[in-house]
């Protein structure tokens, strides 16, 4: 049909992508969908029944060669941007993981600015939770527009954000960034690795579901998307029934499952205290608003169905109760003490910046204790908000260089734009930070995305720097401040790099 849209969708081979190519099936009436993967067996064999579907073009090849990316973009109304490394992969191979997603991001942008009608197709991009990073309480409610402040070597997160950065300053008509949060599926337990112990009990995330998250990117290729929706930022959430703790999270999973207890599966100092992203979003009903997503399933129901799609293997591991010491003392155990990614690793050969990265220092981990020591906690349910800095009642068009001004000087830096050169809320505007850094960008991805100046960030999109300095931030910078201090000690003085891991087996030499 002449008048069917052509979505373009990267990532349908994983997890969000996958759900969202079947909500997209569901409109092939509609829709032609064109699909970029990698020509793995594994992915040919996924897609074989769509291999003669007219309404489905398969394309194998990959997202970091522009050529193929230029070949689905073409012809597209729709590039919904889903695909790239994730964690686990993307904390081995950390240079890999920012070349690759940053190129794709590139790629996508260059391609769709070849097109001769580029101001008619529509670019979403799924950024991630984690470019706003750890926000313990009682720093855990997180709006966008907040500080970019990337968990200390959280490699993934840089990708992100720099290709974040890309689309915000595309100079394209018609592009959004959604920033993904935790998903819930049925093969999340296949995620069986050391980062799990990555994440504070008593840190907060709300999730989103896997049905939820594709229906999303289905609804966003309705007509009845308005004009203002574009060229912002939202945070993708299932809502107020999915905001947990991480204790929580775990209680419903490893209860649906028949274990009954998280204390009984894992020692309560095997976790991290703190550096892990997560929050609880005081302004994920704005998407909700705009694209009408959400099952609103209540959360213990939804883990209960959720765990139905459980391979059969798992049910028979973790089912029976008396399974539970067994699986702690071997396959639990020997993950925390795993070379370079264990916690109990880290504690055991003294991993001084692990360990003040993640616990604070040596004190702080021993103080833990067990689960008779251990305080669980559920931080208020009361919302508060950080200070960006400018009158945010005003409305973008109101927006004057007086208000960039006092956001930069919260910034610790200056806005060094004429009045002429302020064209409009998009277009890149000179700055400076307080270490003196001069750089382009946008007044929208600074207020509204949080960013501030690219040679802060700890890595550039070749992945070479991996350095984090944000005490130093912190001290010259307010709006950093707000998400480092209630977190963190006024006199810590730590830096953080990757040097300690170079030449360890199972690490990317960088």
């Amino acid at each position: 049909m002449a008048d069917k849209k052509t979505v373009f969708l990267t990532g349908s081979s994983g997890t969000m992508g996958w759900a969202g190519f079947k909500e997209l099936y569901k409109k092939k009436d509609e829709l032609n969908i064109v699909l970029l993967n990698r020509g793995s067996q594994k992915n040919r064999d996924k897609f074989k029944d769509y291999e003669n579907d007219p309404s489905v073009k398969l394309v194998w090849g990959d997202l970091t060669n522009y050529d193929d990316v230029l070949e689905c973009v073409t012809g597209s109304d729709y590039v919904l941007h889903v695909g790239g490394m994730v964690s686990p992969a993307a904390d081995y191979y950390p240079t890999k993981t920012i070349q690759t997603n940053t190129t794709a991001a590139r790629n996508i942008v260059e391609a769709v600015k070849a097109q001769p009608n580029k101001d008619e197709i529509k670019v979403v991009y799924i950024g991630t939770v984690a470019e706003t990073g750890d926000r313990n309480a009682p720093i855990h409610w997180a709006r966008t527009g907040d500080p970019i402040k990337i968990s200390i070597y959280d490699h993934y997160a840089v990708s992100k954000v720099i290709a974040e950065s890309y689309f915000a300053e595309s100079g394209l008509k018609y592009w959004v960034s959604l920033r993904q949060s935790g998903i819930l599926y049925p093969q999340i337990l296949k995620n069986i690795d050391p980062i799990m112990f990555h994440v504070p009990i008593n840190g907060v995330l709300e999730w989103a579901t896997v049905e939820d998250s594709g229906r999303l990117l289905a609804n966003i290729c309705n007509d009845d998307v308005p004009e203002e929706f574009w060229r912002n930022f939202y945070n993708i959430g299932s809502g107020k029934e999915y905001r947990l703790t991480n204790f929580e999270f775990e209680e419903y999973l490893l209860g649906t499952l028949g274990i009954g207890s998280t204390k009984k599966l894992f020692d309560a100092n095997w976790f991290i205290l703190r550096n892990f992203h997560g929050q609880w979003y005081a302004d994920s009903d704005k998407l909700e608003e705009y694209l009408h997503f959400r099952a609103n399933i209540p959360v213990a129901d939804y883990f209960k169905q959720m765990m139905n799609g459980v391979e059969s293997f798992y049910k028979l591991a973790f089912l029976a109760k008396p399974f539970a010491p067994i699986l702690k003392k071997t396959l639990m155990k020997s993950l925390c003490n795993k070379e370079i990614y264990g916690t109990m690793w880290w504690i055991s050969n003294n991993v001084d910046e692990r360990i003040t990265a993640y616990y604070g220092s040596k004190k702080n981990w021993e103080e833990i204790g067990n689960w008779d020591t251990f305080k669980i906690e559920r931080p208020t349910e009361e919302v508060s908000y950080l200070d960006h800095g400018y009158d945010e009642t005003k409305a973008v068009s109101e927006i004057t260089l007086d208000d960039l001004k006092k956001a930069a000087a919260f910034r610790g830096g200056e806005c060094l734009a004429t009045e002429e050169e302020y064209v409009d809320f998009y277009t890149p505007i000179k700055w400076k930070c307080a270490h003196g850094h001069e750089f382009m960008m946008s007044a929208n991805l600074v207020l509204k995305g949080g960013h501030w100046c690219p040679q802060e960030l700890p890595s550039d999109s070749e992945g070479k720097k991996f350095h984090w300095a944000y005490d130093k931030e912190a001290k010259v910078n307010p709006f950093f401040a707000q998400v480092w201090y209630p977190l963190h000690d006024k006199d810590e003085d730590n830096e953080y790099d990757e040097t300690i891991f170079r030449g360890f087996s199972g690490f990317e030499n960088i």
